[in-house]
């Protein structure tokens, strides 16, 4: 099917860059891609990504979920940081406002 991607979500929108993550009141400049879509079976915005590899988010995560702030130069957003894959990259998730802009009309998309 054409406009799905290997999760099956239309839409999706995301940001992909530099952000602050804040953990345990720890401000850490961070690289981050992030994606979401609105899942219209509970009616929120997701949003979910990784974070690269960085010392001192794996220290203090120490592979524990933890609730964690994330900004971008787009907005931010209360999280909650889980797992490292096998690469140290931590995912991060959310629900309601993501930390980046999603358009509001067609006339806010790429062209």
């Amino acid at each position: 099917m054409s406009g799905h991607d290997e999760h099956g979500h239309d839409d999706e929108d995301g940001y992909t860059g530099a952000a602050t993550l804040v953990l345990q009141s720890e401000e850490l400049a961070v690289e981050v891609e992030l994606r979401g879509h609105f899942q219209p079976i509970d009616g929120y915005y997701h949003w979910y990504g990784r974070i690269r590899p960085h010392e001192r988010v794996s220290a203090l995560a120490a592979g524990r979920k933890q609730p964690v702030e994330i900004r971008t130069p787009q907005g931010s957003a209360e999280g909650e940081l889980s797992d490292p894959d096998p690469w140290d990259r931590y995912r991060i998730m959310g629900t309601s406002t993501p930390p980046f802009r999603v358009p509001t009309s067609l006339s806010d998309l790429p062209s």
